[in-house]
């Protein structure tokens, strides 16, 4: 590293509140990365009949657990989690909603330790919806931006290149599109 990048590493350091927010929101982005294993109401892991089976990436019909029906299982189901706990066990997640409804839950619910921050007027789990809608707002707002850098060199290095009438074009339509503010919404 050059002492320049030192240098600046340093300063950036000393800026405490940017620092830490740099820090928490790294450290939200990689819990979020794992939204699926900390909020869902499918288990992590299921052992039955000396088998493991993980819910979380793959689906299993009831039949597999000793069900009657050959559709999803659903986990929260009383009938499904006696079959499986009377040959088995079921680890979930920390928190046993995920982002859509769930049968069972209450409407409205105060924060409790089962739903950590309560639940919506749909009936959601609202620690479930903010782990996955931040992942989805971060994913997408650096999607935007490397499409956006991606497309602006390109249509930039165009107008280097070629020059003349073509950067004159380029220029007044970009000078156009930034005008009107709704364009660009």
């Amino acid at each position: 590293m050059s002492p320049l990048t030192k240098k600046r590493i340093e300063r950036f350091k000393n800026n405490r509140r940017g620092y830490w927010s740099l820090v928490i929101f790294i450290i939200l982005l990689f819990t979020s990365l794992f939204a699926e294993i900390i909020a869902n109401d499918k288990p992590i892991l299921v052992f039955y009949h000396g088998h493991y089976y993980y819910p979380v990436f793959h689906t299993y019909p009831e039949t597999t657990f000793g069900g009657e029906f050959g559709t999803e299982t659903d986990y929260k189901d009383p009938q499904v989690a006696k079959l499986i706990n009377s040959d088995g066990w079921i680890v979930m997640p920390p928190i046993e909603y995920a982002y859509k409804f769930s049968l069972g839950t209450k409407v409205l619910a105060t924060p409790s330790a089962e739903h950590w921050l309560g639940t919506d007027d749909q009936g959601r789990d609202i620690a479930a919806r903010m782990i996955y809608g931040f992942r989805l707002s971060v994913v997408f707002g650096l999607l935007l931006t490397i499409a956006s850098s991606v497309i602006g060199i390109i249509i930039g290095a165009l107008q280097g290149y070629f020059g003349g009438w073509f950067d004159i074009v380029m220029q007044r339509f970009l000078e156009i599109w930034d005008s009107v503010p709704s364009l660009l919404i």
